[in-house]
């Protein structure tokens, strides 16, 4: 009989209480989708490329991802049971009246829990596996190159870790909450808590209230698009803290300065039950205008962190495309074991386009009196160019950041001043040999000619800004702009920039290209290193894909002894920090999201409980119940509305500091306005699911006055 009670009233509650099992499921399908990570298609072809940063994430930042998951699943589960407990306390107490001892009931409940808790993780992980197989194909289709190929998989170990951690979860909310519930008066849970006494205050107040938290608000804007860096980032804490403080003042003025309108409102407005929505709205804002400020704070961050890891992917996608990339592998080392094992009979089906790249450090003067190369002239020009504003910045700035939001002078400025005063040389014969390869006309120089080569791996965002301008300084100048060794070097235009070697991770930011000869006279034989890239043949590569291809290579080379990086390297670098930071960004947006929603919608389900007798005097006064029902449906609308419009002008105001200050999304708009409409659509899609359930919850509760 206890059994059947416990499974009849944790059915009651599924059916009654739609909001709370769906707050429950959505934790237990959430919960999984993290704990799965490591079984999306994605991690496990990182797994087999930058095995070590994928065992990092895993094994060391996995336990703290699920100590915050839990503390997320928490708060979830935390307020769908006080909800749900506030709403059964009448039926508590009359327990206690018949004399259930106190540790019965506890156990009853914890049971009933238990049962829903149980139902709520068959849906949980049914959802929660079909999310993790959704988000496993789309994060693969976003990032292209066909390929990862998608394998169906169920993580037993997610499961059982969720299952785990709900139910711990679950049992300690109860514990909290059950003691709260055994704590209080039998008469409160009968008849319920007194209503608390509102402190409207004058309306000057309110509105001077109102007015510094809109003050607040503007500053925090202000702050944060103006000084976002300035005081090593502090300022950004001070807009953060500014922001939060005008949030809770601007809402809890407004609230008061309904309140107090309120009354002064007059026909023909005040027709029907608007004095008593607007009544009803004010009062659920003044006794949660805390809540309400802390949902605003949630959705904010809900949108920032939803729109910075949707467009992080497509932003950052670039750097998995091979724009400048032309060699699949670069091998270093032994010189000799090198040659002997790339033009070996057995090599030959897997090795094309074979360059050995040489590069050297020029060699120091015999008497250290003067530096081999004199850029004097071309710094000139290029100061010429800079502004009175840049010029200052030029001159004061420790550390240069390569931005496209910069002049192109500026950034060639910044260049030369972090070492690009000494390049490495590069004979003329192997870069041409790179062109040659990437399907580009080859470059002739004279004796007395150079070029000077930008390294696109690591300067690709301002790359085809800074080679325009520094072919316009060339073409307009009629003087020489490089001396080397007081010999005049007269640099050639329109240099196509490929990537030297195959990895990002052999860092040569910048050379220039001589003449063979030049290269030989001016750099010792120790200074040398030599690159042997090589390609994978096309006609392998059309067989059987150039991962593929490139993966079996790699299987050749780590039986050879040899030191090597390839294209593959580089390509699970960048997937792996644009997959984990995008990711990352995506649900703990979504879970702001999610738990801003369940606070507001148990809020205010709460606070109706707690004035149901009011809707039942209006009855008896004669209302009808449609009338009281669209009253509902306008205070479910407004209280949801005014934290989430406040949240967006919010967060508008911080993305649009993080496109000045952090990654310009200018460029990538034709992308970026098709996935920002979904990501859109699927933020008001959740408020709109939880908006509407509430709703329905409420005409439930009327309809049985």
């Amino acid at each position: 009989m206890f059994f059947n009670l416990a499974w009849k009233n944790a059915r009651r509650s599924r059916r009654e209480n739609l909001i709370y099992f769906i707050t429950l499921v959505t934790a237990a399908a959430s919960f999984y989708v993290v704990m799965s990570l490591e079984k999306q298609d994605v991690i496990r072809f990182l797994a087999t490329i930058e095995r070590d940063a994928v065992q990092c994430l895993l094994r060391l930042l996995m336990p703290t991802v699920y100590l915050c998951a839990l503390l997320l699943l928490f708060f979830l589960v935390f307020f769908a049971n006080k909800y749900q407990l506030e709403c059964r306390s009448r039926e508590m107490g009359l327990y206690f009246l018949l004399g259930m001892k106190r540790g019965r009931l506890f156990v009853q409940i914890l049971l009933e829990n238990l049962l829903t808790g149980l139902a709520a993780l068959c849906g949980g992980l049914a959802s929660g596996i079909f999310l993790s197989e959704i988000l496993s194909l789309a994060s693969a289709r976003l990032v292209g190159q066909g390929i990862i190929a998608h394998e169906a998989c169920i993580s037993l170990r997610s499961m059982a870790w969720t299952v785990l951690g709900f139910l711990a979860v679950q049992a300690a909310a109860i514990c909290i909450l059950g003691g709260r519930l055994f704590a209080a008066e039998l008469h409160s849970l009968l008849y319920g808590k007194m209503s608390k006494k509102q402190n409207a205050g004058t309306l000057k107040g309110s509105i001077a209230t109102l007015i510094i938290g809109g003050a607040a608000l503007t500053a925090a804007y202000v702050i944060v698009i103006r000084c976002f860096t300035m005081a090593g980032g502090m300022m950004l804490y001070a807009a953060v803290l500014t922001g939060i403080i005008g949030t809770v003042l601007f809402i809890r003025g407004l609230s008061r300065v309904i309140r107090l309108g309120a009354g002064y409102i007059r026909r023909p407005f005040s027709r029907g039950l608007f004095i008593f929505t607007l009544r009803q709205f004010q009062e659920n804002i003044v006794n949660k205008y805390i809540t309400v400020s802390a949902a605003s704070i949630l959705i904010m961050l809900a949108i920032m962190l939803i729109t910075d890891g949707s467009s992080g992917i497509l932003i950052n996608k670039s750097q998995l495309t091979r724009t400048y990339a032309v060699y699949d592998f670069t091998i270093t080392g032994n010189n000799a074991a090198a040659r002997d094992f790339l033009t070996s009979e057995a090599m030959a089906p897997y090795v094309s386009q074979l360059n050995p790249m040489e590069t050297g450090a020029i060699s120091s003067p015999e008497d250290d009196s003067a530096s081999v190369l004199d850029w004097s002239a071309l710094e000139t020009v290029i100061w010429e160019n800079l502004t009175p504003e840049e010029k200052n910045v030029a001159e004061n700035a420790v550390n240069f950041s390569f931005d496209p939001a910069t002049s192109p002078a500026l950034n060639l400025y910044g260049l030369f001043a972090t070492g690009g005063e000494d390049p490495k040389l590069i004979p003329v014969s192997a870069y041409n040999r790179l062109l040659t390869a990437a399907g580009e006309k080859t470059i002739h120089l004279e004796d007395d000619q150079a070029a000077f080569y930008i390294n696109p791996d690591f300067l690709d965002v301002v790359l085809d800004d800074l080679t325009a301008f520094l072919d316009r300084c060339i073409t307009d100048s009629k003087e020489p702009l490089l001396y080397f060794n007081g010999n005049p070097v007269y640099l050639i235009p329109c240099v196509p920039m490929k990537g030297i070697t195959a990895d990002e991770n052999i860092q040569i930011f910048t050379g220039l290209i001589v003449p063979d000869a030049l290269f030989y006279e001016n750099t010792h034989e120790e200074s040398r290193m030599t690159y042997w890239n090589f390609c994978v043949p096309q006609a392998m590569a059309d067989q059987k894909g150039l991962m593929g291809s490139i993966m079996e290579i790699c299987d050749i080379l780590n039986t050879s002894g040899l030191t090597y990086e390839s294209y593959l390297n580089n390509f699970g670098r960048q997937l792996f920090y644009i997959i984990s930071g995008s990711y990352t960004a995506l649900y703990m947006g979504f879970m702001f999201l999610i738990i801003a929603c369940a606070l507001l919608a148990l809020e205010f389900l709460t606070q109706m409980q707690t004035t149901m007798d009011r809707y039942k005097t209006l009855a008896i006064l004669g209302t009808q119940r449609s009338q009281m029902k669209r009253s509902l449906h306008h205070q479910v609308l407004i209280f949801f509305l005014l934290p989430a419009g406040l949240a967006c002008i919010s967060a508008a105001a911080g993305l649009y500091a993080m496109q000045i200050h952090l990654h310009t999304f200018s460029d990538h708009q034709a992308m970026l306005h098709p996935l920002m409409l979904v990501m859109a659509a699927a933020v008001l899609a959740i408020l709109a699911i939880y908006t509407f359930a509430v709703a329905r919850t409420g005409d439930r509760a009327i309809a049985k006055i």
